[in-house]
């Protein structure tokens, strides 16, 4: 079923994608854990939340196009973190990227990704 509000829906998606692109280039990035490899972590929670987000949009074979975009970017932007002063390359960072990736595509199997459309028919058609 589509969302009534799918483009509003798919530009705060963009939005999120843009936020883990500048927190993954920026020099010193905020990081609210702090324990030895939290990044890691931080990684994990980042891509499983873009990935579940747009499994909340998007059905079928476009999840298998969405999962490889979201693992490209992430090897992507380890690759550009390497060529700046201020970031490290590192493999762990992708996996735990890779990581996440599949655990919003689980989550996606759950009743959790009725939340959009939960949202929609609770909060917003009310007040349209």
């Amino acid at each position: 079923m589509r969302l009534r509000y799918h483009r509003t829906w798919l530009a705060l998606g963009g939005l999120w994608i843009a936020i883990v692109i500048i927190f993954s280039l920026m020099p010193n990035p905020p990081d609210p854990l702090s324990f030895e490899q939290s990044d890691k972590l931080s990684h994990f929670l980042a891509y499983g939340w873009l990935m579940f987000w747009f499994c909340q949009l998007y059905s079928g074979t476009v999840r298998w196009g969405l999962a490889l975009s979201f693992i490209a970017l992430g090897v992507g932007l380890e690759f550009v973190q390497s060529l700046t002063p201020d970031r490290a390359y590192e493999a762990l960072d992708m996996a735990a990227n890779a990581g996440g990736v599949l655990l919003g595509w689980l989550l996606a199997a759950t009743p959790l990704a009725q939340g959009l459309h939960l949202i929609e028919t609770r909060y917003l058609m009310r007040s349209a």
